[in-house]
């Protein structure tokens, strides 16, 4: 970038370097550097506190040594050809650091350009691939063995298949259509196949679970109508919430472009699961259950042979052709065919019975206290992450350049420009105080203090006629050179009648703020920013790190907005569609116990609240009411029995779908935790978190909860009303002795 007299700018510590060398070259050993504000040879201040690190220093902020230099180039692009210019200028520099470093490695050089963090935040994408194909191998291999049972029959292991090519379906639709419709990619995408993985396995299996409890003497347009009345109704409402929850996060309330477009893909992505589970995945279902009414193998679609037959055949033939037919359990036994299956038979014959016995509560209200005071702990603890090195993969330029950084240069906060934008009356001695104080507490590489400092040296007053103080600043103070380079500080029009005025002029300040604290530096923009709005002197401050600055402020604040707004909604929707108001009372209370452990938790496994992290609670509302919501409701609704029972049935019910899901969804997270990135470490720790702290409450905390708090399930006398009376018809046969005795006894 070319300067007012046509030559490269260059940062003031290359002067001190040359300085410096001239100085040894001249065998001078009294040149002195001072910290963080030294002066040069031809008597300029420049400020060294951002380009000199890890500095010791001797008495009076004399420089001792230094352990690095920061140098920055400063590029112009003024038009596209610059910016095509300045790209490729980038490129070639750190392609010729990279080798000077090859050759020199005693010197440790570290490059960061414009597009660095842009490229080294796509490159997680890139680093993924592998281990994401690893993921689906696994979840698709889970998928299978979840849905098969001994049964050749039976079992349903294209179902397992199919679910996942449902869901990968829908994602790709979304992805099609995003970029059909011209949208950007980003690496905060590789979250929404794991979000479709926990919506769409669970109503997958929902509907799997469904059909195992239907009558197989059915015809299968009916076992399939029962199937979507089971399940289609809570199905239908989930995906809706799942579409209110990000279609507020797609929407103008979210000001992080990466978040906004996260959440219009999910979006697209879950709409498109819903019509693909209702179409595809229902037709493929009552595909299979042809071939099951047909007793037809449910891999090779070849029919069964009955018993007789099969045992005349070979070991492995009876192996794979293994089935039970309807004929061969007795009538009195109503035992249903898909007990046999794993799970199924684990939660009935083993697990229900086992939660619920009375020795185990205690020690499961124990442990659920032990949760809530480590989550606590964790909760007390949480801060806001907004480290650049969180959202890059690893061994990237971006994480060596801000580790360095970080380490050597923190000593002071960046310079940050403070530009009044109006003519004021510089000349004047209140206006002079004013500006001071705006700027009190910071380090000042000024024009104006240097000035009045000017001014004082010559005994003459600050407070000087306008004509004079023009007068003085343009021929005396600039032409000083000492004080030459300030000109390009100050902008003084000309005028035909003579009479100039500064119409607009910046200073740099620097405060001694800690640079890994975001957190005051946040405040410290918070505070000028508030004060340019109410002081009497129009200015702005700014610098380029105010950029991220203001992203790290609003991924926590637009995040929470918006989930408070949908879970109002949500709750006021909600209200008109469940049948009893304690399910809404009993699902706020689960949600707020998962987001609370997982947010403590979190915070223990060293993950910072940031756009990622929130983005996942946000999900995590959804992903805890899609798997407890049945549960509870079910419970909920069931009459006549005692709570014991109704939990029994609630698990029976809907515990093998939930437990199908989670470990389909938790061995596809796996493979995460392997990628060199700590975008993708983030993602993994808060999903995991999610899927584990839900899964234990709906195996342990709400089966055990709910045996003893409301609401009561003892059956209560109702009173008769006309809308509720009983008619007894009665039928009566009169002997010869007329003796009424009564026959028949019909109740209506």
């Amino acid at each position: 970038m070319l300067s007012n007299d046509k030559t490269c700018i260059v940062d003031d510590i290359v002067h001190i370097l040359e300085e410096l060398k001239a100085a040894r070259s001249q065998n001078r050993t009294n040149y002195i550097i001072t910290y963080p504000i030294t002066m040069l040879k031809d008597g300029k201040e420049v400020y060294n506190g951002h380009q000199l690190g890890g500095v010791t220093v001797h008495s009076k902020d004399r420089v001792k040594s230094a352990e690095a230099i920061q140098l920055t180039y400063y590029l112009q692009a003024i038009n596209s050809l610059n910016e095509v210019v300045a790209e490729k200028w980038e490129s070639i520099f750190c392609e010729m650091v990279e080798s000077f470093q090859k050759l020199n490695r005693e010197v440790k050089l570290y490059t960061f350009t414009s597009s660095t963090l842009g490229q080294d935040f796509q490159k997680t994408s890139r680093v993924s691939e592998r281990y994401l194909i690893t993921s689906l191998a696994l979840v698709v291999s889970l998928a299978v063995i979840c849905c098969s049972m001994q049964d050749c029959v039976r079992s349903k292991p294209w179902l397992g298949l199919l679910g996942l090519v449902t869901i990968s379906l829908s994602t790709l639709t979304a992805a099609g259509i995003v970029n059909l419709t011209g949208g950007k990619y980003n690496s905060t995408f590789l979250g929404i196949p794991f979000i479709m993985l926990g919506h769409g396995l669970y109503g997958t299996f929902e509907m799997l679970s469904s059909w195992r409890k239907t009558r197989e003497d059915q015809h299968v347009k009916d076992r399939i109508a029962v199937v979507y009345a089971d399940t289609m109704i809570s199905f239908t409402l989930t995906t809706a919430m799942y579409l209110v929850t990000f279609g507020i996060g797609a929407s103008p309330f979210t000001n992080i472009e990466a978040a906004r477009i996260f959440c219009r893909h999910s979006c697209i992505a879950i709409f498109f699961n819903y019509l693909y589970v209702l179409s595809f995945y229902g037709s493929s279902l009552v595909f299979t259950g042809y071939i099951e009414n047909n007793y037809q193998h449910s891999i090779f679609c070849r029919r069964v042979p009955k018993p007789e037959i099969l045992q005349v055949k070979s070991l492995w033939y009876r192996f794979l052709m293994t089935a039970k037919f309807s004929d061969d359990t007795a009538d009195a036994e109503e035992t249903n065919s898909y007990e046999s299956h794993l799970l199924v038979c684990f939660l009935k014959r083993y697990y229900c019975d086992w939660i619920t016995n009375t020795y185990v509560k205690p020690f499961v209200v124990l442990f659920y206290l032990v949760y809530i005071s480590f989550a606590l702990m964790g909760y007390l603890q949480v801060h806001e992450g907004s480290d650049l090195r969180n959202i890059v993969a690893t061994e990237t330029r971006t994480i060596n350049y801000t580790t360095v950084q970080q380490k050597y240069f923190s000593n002071y906060s960046p310079v940050i420009g403070f530009y009044i934008y109006e003519s004021i009356d510089y000349w004047n001695t209140s206006v002079q105080e004013d500006v001071l104080e705006y700027t009190k507490g910071f380090v000042r590489i000024s024009w104006f203090e240097s000035y009045l400092n000017y001014l004082r040296k010559l005994n003459m007053s600050t407070a000087l006629p306008k004509k004079n103080f023009t007068d003085i600043l343009r021929y005396s103070f600039l032409k000083t050179p000492r004080y030459a380079h300030f000109s390009e500080d100050i902008i003084i029009p000309k005028k035909y009648n003579n009479e100039v005025e500064v119409v607009a002029s910046r200073m740099f300040l620097v405060a001694k703020t800690m640079e890994t604290n975001r957190e005051e530096l946040y405040d410290l923009l918070e505070t000028l920013r508030k004060l340019s709005l109410t002081s009497k002197v129009k200015f702005i401050v700014f610098n380029p790190s105010f950029v991220y600055m203001d992203r790290y402020a609003s991924s926590i604040g637009a995040p929470l907005q918006n989930s408070c707004i949908s879970a109002l909604f949500l709750l006021f929707f909600s209200a008109f569609l469940v049948a009893s108001s304690i399910i809404n009372v009993w699902i706020t209370l689960t949600v707020a116990s998962v987001e609370f452990g997982v947010i403590g938790f979190m915070t223990l496994w060293k993950v910072e609240l940031d756009c990622i992290s929130m983005l996942c609670l946000i999900y995590g509302i959804n992903y805890t009411i899609d798997n407890c919501a049945p549960l509870i409701s079910t419970f909920i609704l069931g009459k006549d029995f005692s709570r014991t029972k109704w939990v029994k049935n609630s698990l029976e019910v809907h515990g093998v779908a939930i437990l199908q899901s989670y470990l389909c969804y938790t061995v596809g997270l796996i493979p995460l935790a392997a990628v060199p990135s700590n975008l993708t470490r983030t993602l993994f720790r808060c999903l995991f978190l999610i899927a584990f702290v839900t899964f234990f409450h709906c195996f342990a905390i709400l089966p055990v909860i709910l045996t003893f708090v409301p609401p009561s399930k003892k059956k209560r006398k109702e009173k008769k009303t006309p809308e509720n009376r009983e008619e007894i018809e009665c039928v009566e046969m009169v002997d010869l002795d007329s003796t009424r005795v009564v026959d028949q006894i019909t109740t209506v």
